[in-house]
């Protein structure tokens, strides 16, 4: 009689369900004319707990650029934001910690996080608890050098928008988990990839490292 792969249990189909999580959606707010030719303006509304996201989420609320409006954008939040503090999305932005500016009107050295890795894609990278990156040089060709949390160095279009500041929820993997139960918690908000079963210790049918052979 067959046995589901690993894989299949795992997944989402044939009959083996996963932990459905709500995540909530980081992405910075959309690339719009204000942003391109001055600024938008944003309030912090709360800052709330993403499960099975280490680091905290923001929620912002802007005004509609076109509409009569309002919408609200969440993403990870920096260390030292705080609720009701507004933040600035914009070329004309000033530089301070929870702002959004594209990496050309940033310092050499400026530390942050929130990165997007193509112009307008609202933030593809730096975005774990507790990293950060640094901006090594802005480049007359419209290039700009970025060092990553992996210590890799990224060459990106001057465009690309940056959050400045260090990504919150640091620290979180100093405290020891000291029992297997927690690290069950932990993965069961994630996915199904906890425990890890060794190759050697399953049956011959399931693995090429079968029976301890």
């Amino acid at each position: 009689m067959g046995k589901p792969v690993l894989a299949q249990r795992r997944g989402a189909g044939n009959g083996f369900q996963t932990a459905k999580r709500r995540a909530l959606c980081t992405k910075l707010p959309a690339l719009t004319y204000a942003q391109r030719r001055g600024y938008q303006k944003g309030i912090v509304q709360q800052i709330v707990h993403d499960q099975g996201r280490g680091a905290p989420m923001t929620v912002v609320q802007f005004r509609h650029p076109t509409r009569y409006k309002k919408v609200k954008e969440t993403w990870v939040a920096p260390e030292g934001l705080v609720s009701g503090q507004f933040v600035y999305a914009g070329k004309n932005a000033q530089i301070n910690v929870g702002n959004i500016l594209p990496l050309k009107k940033l310092p050499e050295g400026s530390i942050i996080c929130n990165l997007e890795g193509k112009e307008g894609d609202r933030g593809t990278l730096i975005r774990g608890s507790g990293c950060f990156g640094i901006l090594i040089a802005n480049n007359d060709n419209n290039k700009s050098r970025v060092k990553l949390p992996s210590g890799r160095k990224k060459t990106l279009n001057s465009d690309c928008r940056a959050m400045l500041g260090i990504v919150g929820g640091g620290g979180r993997v100093d405290k020891p988990l000291l029992k297997a139960g927690r690290n069950h918690f932990r993965y069961q908000a994630k996915r199904k990839n906890w425990p890890v079963v060794r190759g050697v210790a399953r049956n011959p049918v399931e693995h090429p490292l079968f029976g301890g052979n």
